[in-house]
């Protein structure tokens, strides 16, 4: 067996995952960083993983699933930078480069929900498929497009979070996205939900009119990846999506606002169409997986 070691960070707006996992993707030690400013964050990163290296030995390569906007471009000067994010502090920090300084190695850098997508088609929900959609609705919004063994777009991501769709009825909440407001993650995302209702998802009970407006923001945006897309399955995953009743809102709110034009045999399947994820935390699974393509240069896109 190889004795390469991967390191992997998730990135995201309420906490930092750092991990080093083996040439098999065994975790072997992971820690949670809570998002704070980019120099405390850097700077718990850099002695988890010179910990890690003391114990466990050089890495090879380091794989990065973060949150955005980011520069994907690798002709950019500032590649693997964060651009004008919504996160207080973080834009323009340069992502990519201060983790491969920090681990010593070389090392790749996509979405948090590419590199979920990723995850899920080669170890979850997404394997025998040949395209496949991942969403992620807690702190944002966003989907991951994986296709053949490829992530899209490798030098520019989708946003599919700051799209706008039709309100639900009775909806009228001016969202909070602070460019564009009642996008679907200005009406959707976690924070919309507390700011709308004063109380986080989690704390709502499930008969809470909550649900049916989450319900249908989720839909609508299934429908849009549906027709413009046309994936195999999506598969729903963030904070949000931890109340086990939206699965089957969204799947009926999918079916009136599609009203069944123009699905095909995986769409038509709704219950198989519209899933959870099988990975407990894709994210960091699909870091590895980038940082594993690092060396073997076997994923497009990455």
């Amino acid at each position: 067996m190889s004795k390469d070691l991967f390191a992997a960070l998730e990135a995201g707006g309420t906490k930092m995952i750092c991990a080093v996992a083996n040439a098999d993707g065994e975790f072997l030690a992971q820690v949670r960083i809570g998002t704070t400013t980019p120099d405390q964050v850097f700077d718990a990163i850099a002695a988890f993983y010179r910990a890690q290296r003391e114990e466990h030995g050089p890495i090879r390569a380091g794989g990065i699933a973060s949150f955005g906007p980011l520069d994907l471009d690798p002709a950019s000067a500032s590649h693997g930078h964060l651009t004008r994010t919504p996160k207080p502090g973080w834009s323009s920090v340069d992502m990519l480069g201060r983790f491969a300084d920090i681990v010593g190695a070389p090392s790749r850098i996509d979405t948090d929900v590419n590199c979920a997508a990723m995850a899920e088609a080669t170890h979850g929900a997404g394997q025998g498929l040949d395209r496949l959609c991942y969403m992620t609705v807690g702190t944002g919004i966003g989907v991951g497009l994986f296709e053949r063994g490829a992530l899209h777009a490798p030098v520019a991501h989708a946003e599919v979070g700051h799209i706008r769709v039709s309100r639900a009825p009775g909806d009228d909440f001016a969202g909070i996205c602070p460019r564009h407001q009642d996008c679907v993650e200005g009406l959707a995302c976690g924070p919309a939900m507390k700011a709308r209702w004063g109380r986080s998802a989690e704390d709502l009970p499930a008969d809470h009119p909550a649900w049916d407006y989450a319900a249908h923001y989720i839909a609508a945006i299934c429908v849009n990846l549906t027709y413009i897309a046309r994936p195999q399955r999506i598969i729903l995953g963030g904070g949000v999506l931890e109340h086990g009743a939206l699965y089957p809102a969204v799947r009926r709110q999918f079916g009136a606002l599609t009203a069944d034009y123009a699905l095909d045999r995986h769409s038509a399947d709704v219950e198989t169409f519209i899933c959870p994820p099988v990975l407990q935390d894709p994210g960091l699974v699909g870091a590895i997986e980038l940082a594993r393509a690092t060396v073997t240069g076997d994923l497009q896109g990455a």
